[in-house]
């Protein structure tokens, strides 16, 4: 289709209500967005590179010199909106009707509709996702199934949008012959279509952002905020953002992020499974930063604490919400054990994010809210936060950096774990399915980066396994058929993910995002 908005094309397939949401209107404020700032994007991911290639050679990343004057000034993030005092609970989950109807129905006080990690991007799920946030937003939406009607209840969670990440695009709309940013995509819809409405309703135009490696890449944001609140007509500082602190090199410059961000930053989040895969990443190529078997590498080994020690620091040095990260524990109600396991493991996890100081911290599952809440409930009491709780003052870069695990090893049981769950995920990813509940957990593409990273880099490494036997292309691919074989090869698209897999870790060169190549097999 032509004839959108000048030099704006949209391809693919139509897929339902697309009409009402690429209004000519909205694919103008999109296309503005794109061409105003496409430069500065793609110059930033240029600059990803150029890091990545200094520590390849040995340049250790540390706090900047020059934002020192930053990090030593008194300044403070603009007050915090009255709805996003209270974050003590927040639930996550894709942009999809009913999930959405059941989270932000669940008791949490935020809810974040996710465009990114959780959502498998077929442009069908893309579009139904916005055209649900704006009915969310209207209290309107509703989900149908033979048996039931579920329908927003009277008292609902605050509602966050996230974006996917700078290195993403959308293929289905074209400017200017070029796919257009996924971030200002999604951003985009989103403010042009809501942020009117939920300032009408006493909210505001809150966003989660991804994957962010750089102050630079908050000012970009920072930008896109200040123009696109002017387009729309909206007061300056009516955006506010909380930033996932899910890269390694974004936790040398968490108080610059929230400079940058300022009159529209609203918090930090420790985006703690995306992290462990960006230092995989971005350390790949120096034996020195193998980690062990995924499972070792928990909240308690060094790199970990030192980084969300220093988060919660950051943030309320500077006014801030800290927001903890996912235990991806969850439960099953045909099977008690389970669940007992899943509220055990998840109230472990919230008490030590509590004692550290969180303002709050994410579930993944309703039933998982008021489990949170009592931890969280005990330690706020009536107070909607622990911004007053000044934490740690004393980490050090070197203490980012400890990837020491105590007794950690590589197993065969340990490569058979990453290659199944990877399949699995990306056999379901591939159906549509970003959020998909593996073995009582519930992972998304997070879980698979690891995985599929960590293969890479044992494979690079010939890393020897517990049996002393180095990890090989050969060992990988023997493991792969029987884990595949396990898996079984009838339906779904376990066999095309099993050969996404084997171009991932067999590569020469490391492959930044496997949603980058992924992204093509989807409709």
């Amino acid at each position: 289709m032509t004839g959108i908005a000048p030099g704006v094309e949209l391809v693919g397939p139509g897929v339902p209500g697309q009409e009402r949401l690429l209004t000519p209107g909205a694919v103008a404020f999109v296309a503005d967005l794109e061409r105003r700032f496409r430069t500065e994007r793609q110059a930033l991911l240029g600059r990803r590179i150029d890091r990545h290639a200094q520590i390849a050679a040995g340049r250790m990343p540390a706090f900047l010199p020059e934002t020192a004057d930053v990090r030593a000034g008194d300044w403070r993030v603009a007050p915090t909106p009255a709805d996003l005092d209270d974050r003590r609970v927040e639930i996550t989950g894709p942009a999809e009707p009913k999930m959405m109807i059941n989270a932000l129905n669940s008791g949490a006080q935020v809810f974040m509709a996710d465009f990114e990690d959780a959502l498998s991007p077929t442009w069908s799920n893309v579009v139904a996702g916005q055209l649900a946030v704006q009915e969310a937003v209207r209290g309107t939406l509703t989900f149908e199934t033979p048996d039931r009607t579920y329908r927003l209840g009277e008292r609902t969670a605050t509602l966050l949008v996230r974006p996917r990440g700078w290195h993403l695009e959308e293929r289905h709309l074209l400017v200017d012959g070029r796919p257009v940013s996924a971030s200002l995509f999604d951003a985009g819809l989103f403010l042009f279509h809501d942020a009117v409405e939920t300032l009408a309703r006493g909210s505001g135009p809150y966003l989660y952002l991804p994957k962010l490696e750089s102050h630079l890449e908050a000012r970009l944001w920072n930008d896109v905020f200040v123009h696109a609140q002017a387009a729309i007509g909206i007061p300056r500082g009516s955006v506010r953002s909380t930033v996932l602190i899910e890269t390694i090199l974004a936790a040398f410059e968490m108080e610059e992020i929230l400079f940058e961000l300022r009159e529209h930053a609203a918090g930090l989040n420790a985006g703690r499974w995306d992290y462990i895969f960006s230092l995989i990443k971005r350390f790949r190529e120096l034996p020195a930063f193998v980690l062990p078997d995924r499972g070792q590498v928990t909240m308690g080994v060094p790199f970990m604490r030192a980084y969300t020690r220093l988060l919660v620091a950051t943030c309320h040095r500077r006014g801030a919400h800290a927001i903890g990260g996912m235990s991806a524990f969850i439960p099953n109600r045909r099977e008690p054990e389970v669940t007992a396991n899943a509220l055990a493991r998840v109230r472990e996890d919230k008490e030590r994010e509590a004692r550290d100081g969180f303002d709050g911290t994410w579930v993944a599952h309703p039933d998982l809210v008021p489990v949170a809440a009592e931890v969280f409930d005990r330690v706020l009491g009536d107070r909607p936060n622990q911004k007053e709780a000044p934490g740690a003052s004393d980490v050090e870069a070197a203490a980012l950096l400890d990837v020491s695990v105590p007794g950690g090893r590589v197993t065969e049981a340990g490569v058979r774990q990453n290659v199944n769950v990877t399949i699995r995920y990306l056999d379901a990813w591939l159906q549509g399915n970003g959020a998909a509940a593996i073995d009582n957990l519930m992972e998304d593409t997070a879980t698979a980066e690891i995985s599929r990273s960590q293969l890479w880099q044992w494979r690079r490494h010939a890393t020897p396994l517990a049996d002393g036997a180095a990890f090989t292309a050969d060992r990988y691919r023997r493991i792969r058929d029987e884990e595949l074989e396990k898996i079984g090869r009838q339906g779904g698209r376990s066999t095309e993910a099993a050969t996404i897999l084997d171009g991932l870790v067999l590569a020469d060169e490391f492959v930044e995002f496997l949603t980058l190549d992924a992204y093509s097999r989807l409709d």
